[in-house]
């Protein structure tokens, strides 16, 4: 596996609120656990979070 794909960037935009009505970041659209949790997941596990950022935002699903 190479570096590149191990280094995951963090979907993090430096906008911290999180929205009480469905438990997502506003900047990131992540969970509390998926926040706390980046650091000690795997670049696959940072993948599938990535994936479904990607589909909160075009769905607009809270989870």
């Amino acid at each position: 596996m190479s570096t590149a794909f191990k280094e995951v960037p963090s979907p993090c935009v430096n906008v911290c609120q999180m929205n009480p009505f469905n438990g997502l970041c506003r900047g990131c659209m992540r969970t509390l656990d998926e926040i706390a949790g980046w650091l000690d997941l795997s670049a696959a596990e940072k993948l599938a979070v990535l994936d479904k950022i990607d589909e909160r935002r075009r769905t607009g699903n809270s989870h």
